[in-house]
């Protein structure tokens, strides 16, 4: 089964059965009950929703789908075509829209798709809405009109033009800086709308681009993710360039990845931590990231005396606390920058501006500015468990064991010991728990998830 229905979205691989995969009658069907749900809770006679995709195959097909469907519901649909999901975020509000639906299955492979449901402030709806349109959507209880009240459907080419113009009038983006380090910067887009976004933004910046797999054709040459181990090419390319820095986007521009002049990783834990560090440089501020984030962000707040918070895992979550502390940077640590002062979302684009001019105003390489920074190292593992065995019941004695540590159980368990963490999370598709470590060593971080593995054996 590759259909994960959740409260932010609908998410599968494209073919297959109903039910089970990413069909157009799946597509239709969510697409039915986004528009029911938005009927029923908006006071507005007239109703308009922002769609936009990816460059990924399936793009065209799902994007024609979900827009004729919005139509059938009376709802007006306003197109972006190819798109970013910072941008469809930002002409929500821009275009006083209702909604929108982002049409990307983000760092997934080619076979997958997905869609990304917005409220009208272009943010991601919130768990108890996301649990109203699935009730809809299993109850297949949907609105359609008659055929004089069908909803409109036009284009709007101007989304990242109106996103980069806002990016680049923000006080803390320091264009002139920016133009005068006169970088030489490596992208790689992953042939997907970072070639369409991330070049005209570093072009209006006075960068010198090169550019590796920027073609929007949606025939990514790598695993999509930003991790080390699909970035080999651009990691070479770098220094074979003698450029100043490489820049990685996954195919819908929320997730930036940075690599140094000498081909490392800079680090996609470390985007968020940069980019603090520069925003609580001029001004203070609360910072919030998610259980599952590096601790390094936690050190940065503490050395600018500004207060630290982790949500529960997941973008809305992490929105919501931010908004709690009235946080004016915040994120989470696989390479996702929230700066509220242009949107509450994750954005590439303003992590680039911002991540540039606190180069530029320093006057260091990337690699030198990275060396600032504590290294940690995290682990990622699972536990496969037996179908009948109860997660709750096993997170809940690790709870009792550990109790006089310091503990979150907000999502799963987190246990923060003084040199590292480790983060235990039930899966809410199978009998999986998720174990993320961090330590001052990646021989730490992987030998303290054995040590849980072994832990919950022993419960189990």
């Amino acid at each position: 089964m590759s259909l994960i229905k959740s409260i932010s979205g609908i998410r599968g691989t494209i073919g297959g059965n109903v039910n089970e995969n990413l069909t157009p009658v799946d597509t239709v069907k969510f697409a039915s009950a986004y528009g029911t749900w938005l009927k029923r809770n908006s006071n507005n006679e007239s109703i308009k929703v922002v769609i936009g995709r990816d460059a990924r195959l399936s793009g065209q097909m799902i994007s024609n789908l979900v827009a004729s469907t919005l139509q059938g519901t009376g709802i007006n649909v306003v197109d972006l075509g190819l798109s970013t999901t910072p941008t469809v975020e930002v002409m929500v509000t821009h275009l006083k829209a209702d909604g929108g639906i982002i049409l990307t299955a983000s760092h997934n492979p080619k076979q997958w798709n997905a869609l990304k449901l917005l409220n009208n402030k272009g943010e991601f709806i919130s768990k108890e809405e996301g649990e109203m349109l699935l009730d809809i959507a299993d109850n297949e209880d949907f609105d359609f009109v008659d055929v004089d009240h069908l909803g409109s459907y036009s284009q709007n080419s101007s989304g990242i033009d109106y996103h980069i113009k806002k990016i680049l009038s923000l006080p803390l983006v320091n264009t002139e800086a920016i133009k005068k380090a006169k970088f030489k910067i490596v992208v790689d887009a992953v042939n997907s709308t970072g070639g369409i976004s991330v070049i005209p933004l570093l072009e209006q910046l006075g960068v010198e681009v090169i550019k590796l797999y920027c073609e929007p054709n949606g025939h990514f040459p790598h695993n999509p993710e930003p991790l080390e181990v699909n970035l080999q090419d651009i990691m070479k390319k770098v220094p074979e360039e003698k450029a100043d820095l490489g820049i990685v986007v996954d195919p819908d521009v929320d997730r930036l990845a940075l690599i140094c002049e000498d081909g490392s990783m800079f680090g996609e834990e470390y985007t968020l931590v940069a980019v603090a560090d520069y925003i609580l440089s001029k001004t203070p501020s609360a910072t919030v990231s998610n259980l599952s984030s590096s601790r390094a962000l936690k050190d940065i707040s503490e050395s600018y005396k500004q207060p630290y918070a982790a949500s529960a895992v997941g973008e809305v979550n992490v929105v919501t606390k931010m908004k709690e502390l009235h946080a004016k940077i915040g994120g989470e640590g696989n390479g996702g920058i929230i700066f509220p002062e242009l949107h509450y979302g994750r954005d590439s684009l303003v992590g680039i501006a911002l991540f540039l001019t606190f180069l530029a105003e320093k006057g260091i390489s990337c690699k030198s500015l990275r060396n600032t920074y504590p290294s940690y190292y995290m682990g990622k593992k699972k536990i496969d468990l037996n179908p009948d065995v109860n997660t709750d019941s096993i997170l809940k004695k690790l709870t009792e064991k550990y109790k006089n540590e310091n503990i979150s159980t907000i999502d799963g368990l987190k246990i923060d010991f003084p040199k590292y963490w480790v983060h235990l999370r039930k899966s809410n598709t199978e009998p999986i728990i998720r174990i993320y470590t961090e330590a001052l060593s990646q021989n730490e971080a992987d030998q303290l998830a054995d040590q849980f593995i072994e832990e919950i054996k022993n419960i189990s």
